[in-house]
């Protein structure tokens, strides 16, 4: 549990840099996401942080908050963001920095199998926190693409490439699609030069690429086509198609060049 807290402070303290200095225009500016700005993905990182912490703590008001936001339909994070359009760039910083801290502080007294309520299943402790890590992570994109920023990517994405591979079976039900008999081998080569593999190594649906553009790819920050990844085989094809780590509604994803610099994320060259 350590570890990986240790690992979401890290990145936290990558998407604070980014931020520090933007003022209240520069904090509205436009990400790649459809009708964004970049308080929107950092409010919605503060938010989730807040109903984690509450989902520990107090888990029965969690669920009834939760069952009033589920109600209004599964756009919620939409309706989030639109609750906090008003925030300025100071105010937002605070927040995140304030609800990010708590969460670290309340986790780090956790059992990593405690299961704790969500939107949806309960899950184990540990998964919350990895699930904000690959959040922290795929927004910190949203921000470093709106600002033409390039981050240095690190072995941290073992976490999110993980939970690209796990969540695998669940984004086919997600889509109203039947699971796939077949398995899927995926090998991806780490930023330190390691080479990390999920899956039988006889399978013949194959995802083969470094792990930067696989991360990319499944959470939905990138269209593969502007990556080098190499997929073979029907299932597999379909997969990385439809593939997404968050949980929630369907995806859109990005359209192919949606990011119209590919050199800041180490994909296609």
């Amino acid at each position: 549990m350590d570890d990986v807290l240790d690992d979401l402070v890290a990145e936290t303290r990558i998407v604070q840099a980014l931020v520090a200095d933007l003022d209240d225009p520069g904090i509205s500016a436009a990400t790649p996401a459809a009708g964004g700005s970049i308080r929107d993905p950092l409010t919605h990182l503060a938010y989730f942080d807040e109903t984690a912490t509450q989902a520990a703590v107090e888990p029965e008001a969690f669920r009834r908050g939760a069952a009033v936001l589920m109600a209004g339909g599964m756009g919620f994070p939409d309706r989030i963001a639109a609750d906090h359009a008003e925030l300025g760039a100071v105010e937002v910083r605070a927040w995140v920095a304030r609800a990010r801290t708590a969460f670290v502080a309340t986790f780090r007294e956790l059992e990593p199998r405690a299961r704790l309520p969500w939107y949806g299943p309960d899950m184990s402790a540990l998964s919350s926190v990895t699930a904000r890590l690959m959040e922290t992570w795929a927004h910190g994109q949203d921000v470093a693409d709106a600002l033409g920023r390039r981050r240095e990517p690190t072995d941290r994405l073992r976490h999110i490439a993980h939970l690209g591979v796990q969540t695998a079976g669940f984004v086919f039900t997600l889509n109203g699609r039947p699971a796939p008999t077949s398995p899927v081998r995926v090998e991806i080569d780490a930023p330190s030069g390691a080479r990390w593999e999920w899956g039988p190594p006889d399978a013949t649906d194959r995802v083969t690429g470094s792990a930067l553009d696989f991360c990319l790819t499944v959470t939905q920050r990138r269209h593969v086509s502007d990556t080098d990844l190499q997929v073979s085989g029907p299932v597999a094809t379909e997969w990385i198609s439809i593939a997404q780590t968050f949980a929630g509604a369907p995806g859109p994803g990005r359209s192919p060049g949606a990011v119209p610099d590919p050199e800041n994320t180490g994909g296609r060259r």
